[in-house]
């Protein structure tokens, strides 16, 4: 019986492109990670399965803005289901439900929130693939992917009477449409390559509020080590427009910008399909976001469950 991390064996380098995802209005870009969520749960093999694939992953962001004298700080935590379906190894369907707990602090003065995030919704389809090789199996490989994040999620949070800051609210309230491209390589029966880029146009929400427009690149190698372990690291690059502060079009200077992260990674197979995760992402370059702000390790554990009927 092939356990549950062969299922991700060529794992942690396949992305099939997907979704993102998801004060003082300081803080750039507090929607979007770097990385590719969907590989991060499941793996080149777990993406192309079909039949039902699930993952939990927690989260912890924090970033900093401002001089040292006038520091302010976000955290988030972040809880996100992901549910996957393949209807044949070419053609799935996934969605993901994020719970949000974040906190500001502004001169010594502490806001929290905590509550449902914008739920999204994709579908990727296989575009090209070349011909099984020997104990290789499928050696490269293209996907295509395309989703929407909804407004769905608890954007009116209020406190006195008074809403909420944008940044401190689990949700967006936009509508974002996203598309994008990864391929993969097999290197040998352990160890492959993967590649992939994605863009995401955001909308506005009720309160004027436009987030920046994202692009996101991803690159990484991963290795098998036994049956039970496979070790990957990554390197991700992000870019983001300044965020649109009402209709009028008024740009909040210190949001948006580029920055990239190395991010190691490890998966350790339990057994029965269950497998678990753990990565750190660390900030690299962070001279490109403009402003005043910085951007600290990105950690992340999870779990994912590969069905018998996906195996």
């Amino acid at each position: 019986m092939i356990s549950g991390l062969a299922k991700f064996r060529s794992s942690a380098v396949c992305v099939t492109g997907a979704a993102v995802l998801f004060a003082a209005p300081a803080f750039a870009c507090s929607i979007c990670r770097c990385g590719d969520p969907t590989f991060n749960a499941l793996g080149k093999e777990g993406v192309a399965q079909s039949g039902l694939r699930l993952a939990l992953d927690w989260d912890q962001v924090e970033k900093t803005q401002g001089p040292a004298d006038e520091l302010e700080s976000m955290r988030e935590r972040r809880t996100t289901l992901l549910a996957a379906y393949g209807f044949n190894d070419r053609f799935g369907v996934f969605a993901r439900l994020p719970y949000s707990d974040r906190e500001l602090n502004e001169s010594g003065e502490r806001t929290s929130a905590a509550g449902w995030g914008d739920p999204e919704f994709y579908a990727q389809a296989r575009l090209w693939s070349s011909p099984f090789e020997g104990d290789v199996g499928m050696r490269a490989s293209l996907y295509a992917v395309a989703g929407v994040k909804t407004d769905w999620g608890q954007n009116d949070l209020s406190r006195g009477g008074e809403r909420l800051d944008e940044h401190i609210q689990p949700g967006t309230g936009s509508v974002d449409w996203f598309a994008g491209l990864s391929g993969s390589y097999q290197l040998d029966p352990h160890s492959a390559l993967f590649v992939s880029a994605q863009y995401r146009q955001t909308g506005r929400n009720d309160a004027g509020y436009q987030y920046g427009r994202v692009t996101l690149v991803n690159a990484a190698y991963e290795r098998k080590f036994g049956a039970r372990i496979d070790a990957v690291l990554e390197a991700n690059y992000r870019h983001a427009g300044r965020d649109e502060i009402d209709a009028s079009g008024a740009f909040d200077a210190d949001t948006g910008g580029s920055i990239v992260y190395l991010t190691p990674r490890v998966l350790f197979d339990v057994g029965a399909g269950w497998v678990l995760r753990a990565s750190a992402q660390f900030p690299l370059s962070q001279s490109g976001l403009n402003g005043e702000q910085r951007e600290k390790t990105v950690f992340n554990l999870g779990v994912t469950r590969l069905f018998e009927s996906a195996r």
